[in-house]
Order: structure tokens, then sequence, then C-alpha cells
């Protein structure tokens, strides 16, 4: 089985979300990390935002986090998520050609094939992937660099907030620069 550049996309994002948990990130940050295109990445973070697997909020003090604890996110639903619109085999298509369908044998043992995979991967949470694992956290660790305040002083490290307290926030900040 070959899984897909949005699935292998997707799974890294979460890594580098939960390993990051401490601070937004960045689509950029993220590609970098990644060695991937921003386009694609913002296709697949689209999908996982619709997904709740993740917040993406845009603009100037916009980013990532994870909207659950690594512990409560099931990486066979994360993969149900991007492949499940793809058929395995021809068989499965809707737009199957093949004349032996309706007696192949085969199609049932990838039928079966295809559910344990799946059923393996619901096994595995992404705290699995993550927590303990020095090396990836020592890969995907990411040091932000100080953003430039008005006064040219470093800001203080922001703290992790939901998207309404970051929309408030903000809201809060134009009000106090008008």
């Amino acid at each position: 089985m070959r899984l897909t550049t949005r699935t292998n996309l997707a799974i890294r994002t979460l890594m580098f979300c939960a390993v990051n948990a401490q601070i937004t990130v960045r689509k950029s940050d993220i590609a970098a990390a990644c060695n991937a295109s921003e386009n694609h990445l913002g296709q697949v973070i689209r999908v996982l935002g619709q997904h709740d697997f993740i917040d993406a909020t845009r603009g100037r003090h916009g980013g990532l986090q994870l909207m659950r604890a690594p512990s409560e996110i099931n990486i066979g639903a994360v993969f149900r998520v991007f492949e499940a619109d793809l058929p395995f085999a021809e068989c499965f298509s809707i737009t199957n050609t093949c004349p032996l369908v309706e007696v192949c044998w085969l199609r049932n043992a990838i039928r079966d094939a295809v559910e344990a995979f799946y059923a393996s991967l619901d096994k595995v949470r992404l705290s699995d992937l993550v927590e303990g694992n020095a090396g990836l956290a020592a890969l995907l660790h990411f040091q932000a660099p100080p953003r430039c305040s008005s006064m040219g002083q470093r800001p203080a490290a922001v703290p992790r907030l939901t998207s309404a307290e970051r929309t408030a926030r903000v809201l809060q900040e134009d009000i106090e620069t008008s």
C-alpha cells in the first residue's frame, strides 16, 4: 500500500504541532521542517481544520495548534480522512472496468487487508508517535524567532490560546492602538 502525499503531510503536520504544543506554529515553519510545499501543505491544513484536528487562525497573530490532546487524536481516523475516497484497487472504484469483479476472490482478500491496515492504525494515537521520541522532538522542535513589537523589544512568549481568545486579544490590541 502506498500513502498519498496528503496523508503523509497530514501526519507530519500533526506531529509538528504536537511537538510544539506550547506555541502557535506557522505553515511556513512546518513546510521548512517537513520539506513540503506551502501550497500543498495549505490544502492539507484546511482539511485537518475541517475535521477538527487543528485550529488554524489566519492573520498576523494567526497560526496552527492542535484542537485536541495528542492522546485524543487517532491516526486511523486521520488516514481515513485523507485515504477514504481513493480506491485501493480498480475493483473498488466506481469506474471499475474489470470483467472479473463479480467472481474474483482477490477483491475480498484486498478488502480484508485494508480493514486490517486501518484496524492496526486505529490502535495508534498521535501521542504514541511523539511522546518520548527524542529524535523526533529534536528534528521538529521549533524555536520561534522573536517578533518585533512597536517598541523594538522582544515580546513575551505567547501563551496557548483558543481561537476566540486570540480574536479577543487582537481586537483589544486594535482598540488600544486606536
